[in-house]
């Protein structure tokens, strides 16, 4: 397997060499990343062996894969909710493919192969995939429309199925050199290509995905084509006629990204996981084409995003109505949506920004949204999850929309398996090169290796205990003395810098540094891009320590974030940390963090499979038993990562916490 995967890189690696444009900063492959750390493996590993076989019984189970027997058998009646159900069983393949490429195991490559004949079984003979209609074609989905394609810009979610089915052909073909969900990936894209373009079909895809799935076909086969459709599909924004003045984003067009040209769009609108895979597959278009006014865009969005509508957590999509985003500034705490799939689609979309531009901003972003709003969405064991991602929970408040536990599938079950493929990446996100330079942007404890200019063999090792510890070790391997740049990103949070914009910010900024030692030396450095730049002839066993400063800080919100005026939230590293009622006195939204409150943080190795939990005093407002009297008292405080939240019990939970009693809220009984 380790020969046949290493074979594959290289074919891939020529064929990209033969595109005249690409990302200028290179992605190393998570198969060449081999992790030892406490943090991220046990997580690959659960969703491994829990995850992802959980994901294949829930499919079997709600019927998802018999809409596949039915498409086969031509006969029968779809018997899930949406169109979309087909990308479950799409989403899945590709990352139990993602663990095959790391893990073999002949039992889940056996059961991959007969999922993929059933799914060749399935597809009609021109190439058309897509369970809901070819069941039965005289009577699909109601979403579908009475011929292909006629309500893809609606709800049919037709080209939204490709384009998850092209991305687990590529992870499949890629973990395993077999070609058998590939050829049926590439007919169907051939059927795509001869149906849509400048004299053929003309359609706005209603949920983005098939471009990026396009591209990665691109990437694989060097067809044209695939690229050009990818870039077609994109181009095709805004052309349709809205109205607007209208009152929704469905009316202006909006909420499908519509409402004008991409070239010409300045901020993030609608559905916020459309939007993610919109302008991750932009990025895309933009490196391989070299389309400066794509660049010009995605740029003005990622301000837009990071500047003024993204939580301090890292979700995404603050309105539940639609799951899109709000207007700027509007980040409200008790019905924040924040979908666990539109944090997914933030690390996709940031890390293809950082290979564009080579600026640590952008793993900050990602660093933010995975260590927080994103792990948030699958629970510790593997098998719940969030759909939303809530800020704050009160027992007297409860929002149809937002989730305050964990659930084992959901009727859109978009998010369980949107992390089955993730989560087995995680190690592909850590490093990039550019030629002789190579960037060090995830710590986590691994090993590696690079092969740079002049056919110069290095392996980096990196030793340490994040999040949970500053203290970072990266030992150089180079086979002979070699001279290259090691450039270590400085996270944001490392420099006074809560997040890349005045969105926040760190209430007491400190005169912290960063420390670098080579071989028990302290080490003169220079910064660039965010990046601390190492530079020299590298020699066998030669070690990098660095210090990051892990110190809890308090984080305040731009005035304009009105929910979070008067309040502040608490980080520690990468981690933001929120408040649960089992560790309050059962209540949270009575707290009161005092401006001078002193925090003490200790591992505790039992509570929630071993965190962090920070310590302090705080003020609680009671009120009297017979409900006429407020007083404040003094009460032990306890805070934990928001990551880990919603493991014991129902209750309540805040993120942001008022540092004085300013008004009070009065409830009165009528007569």
């Amino acid at each position: 397997m380790k020969k046949l995967l290493t074979c594959i890189a290289c074919i891939f690696s020529l064929l990209v060499r033969g595109q005249h444009k690409d990302y200028p900063i290179h992605a190393v492959p998570f198969t060449q990343v081999k992790l030892t750390d406490h943090f991220w493996s046990p997580r690959i590993e659960t969703n491994r062996t829990v995850t992802i076989p959980a994901s294949f019984e829930r499919c079997r189970n709600t019927g998802r894969i018999k809409n596949f027997e039915m498409a086969a058998a031509r006969s029968g009646k779809f018997c899930t909710t949406y169109p979309f159900d087909d990308t479950d069983i799409y989403k899945t393949i590709e990352g139990a493919s993602f663990s095959l490429a790391v893990h073999p195991d002949k039992d889940l490559e056996a059961y991959l192969d007969s999922l993929i004949a059933l799914i060749r079984r399935a597809q009609e003979p021109d190439g058309y995939l897509y369970t809901a209609r070819t069941i039965d074609p005289l009577n699909p989905h109601p979403w579908s429309g009475k011929e292909r394609w006629v309500s893809e810009h609606d709800n049919s979610h037709e080209l939204y199925n490709s384009g998850h089915m092209f991305e687990a052909a590529y992870a499949h073909f890629m973990a395993t050199g077999k070609r058998n969900f590939l050829d049926i990936a590439l007919k169907n894209a051939d059927l795509l290509v001869s149906v849509f373009g400048p004299d053929k079909m003309h359609v706005a895809p209603g949920h983005e995905i098939v471009e990026m799935g396009l591209v990665k076909l691109y990437r694989l086969t060097g067809k044209q084509s695939y690229l050009d459709l990818a870039k077609f599909f994109i181009d095709e924004r805004g052309k349709r006629k809205y109205n607007p003045k209208g009152k929704t984003p469905w009316e202006t067009g909006t909420y499908w990204q519509d409402d004008k040209p991409v070239v010409q769009s300045d901020e993030a609108v609608g559905h916020a996981v459309r939007a993610m895979y919109l302008y991750s597959a932009v990025a895309d278009i933009a490196a391989l084409t070299g389309d400066t006014a794509y660049l010009h865009a995605i740029d003005r969005i990622w301000d837009n995003v990071v500047g003024k509508k993204i939580y301090v957590q890292g979700g995404l999509g603050a309105i539940g109505d639609g799951e899109r985003f709000g207007d700027n500034y509007q980040l409200p705490n008790l019905t924040a949506y924040n979908e666990t799939c539109a944090a997914i689609g933030n690390v996709y979309w940031n890390y293809r920004m950082f290979l564009l531009h080579g600026e640590s901003k952008y793993m900050d972003i990602l660093e933010k949204s995975l260590y927080n709003g994103l792990i948030s969405g699958v629970g510790l064991d593997g098998k719940s999850f969030f759909y939303t991602n809530g800020m704050q929970m009160k027992n007297s408040f409860s929002h149809p929309d937002i989730e305050r536990e964990r659930s084992g599938w959901f009727v859109c079950s978009c998010c369980p398996t949107n992390i089955c493929r993730l989560v087995p990446s995680i190690p592909g996100y850590m490093y990039g090169q550019k030629d002789n330079d190579i960037y060090v942007n995830l710590f986590i404890s691994s090993s590696t290796s690079f092969t740079l200019n002049q056919n110069k063999q290095i392996q980096l090792v990196q030793e340490n205990n994040y999040p949970w510890d500053g203290d970072l070790k990266i030992i150089v391997n180079p086979k002979s003395a070699t001279n290259f740049r090691l450039l270590v990103r400085i996270p944001g949070w490392a420099q006074n810098e809560a997040i890349p914009s005045d969105l926040y910010h760190f209430e007491e900024p400190r005169n912290t540094s960063v420390q670098i030692k080579v071989n028990g030396e302290a080490l003169a450095f220079t910064m660039q891009n965010g990046y601390a730049i190492l530079s020299r002839t590298w020699k066998k066993n030669d070690q990098v320590e660095i210090r990051l400063p892990m110190d809890v800080r308090k984080i305040a919100a731009n005035p304009n974030v009105k929910d979070d005026i008067g309040k502040i939230a608490l980080q520690r590293g990468p981690l933001i940390y929120c408040a649960e009622w089992p560790d309050n006195n059962g209540k949270t939204s009575n707290i009161i963090l005092p401006d001078d409150a002193q925090f003490n943080s200790a591992y505790e190795p039992d509570e929630l499979k071993g965190i962090v939990i920070l310590k302090s005093e705080a003020y609680a407002v009671d009120i009297s038993n017979d409900e006429r009297t407020v007083n404040t008292r003094k009460q032990p405080f306890v805070a934990i990562p928001y990551y880990a939240w919603a493991h014991r019990g129902k209750g309540e939970m805040n993120v942001w916490f008022p540092t004085r009693v300013k008004d009070i809220d009065l409830i009165t009984s009528l007569p």
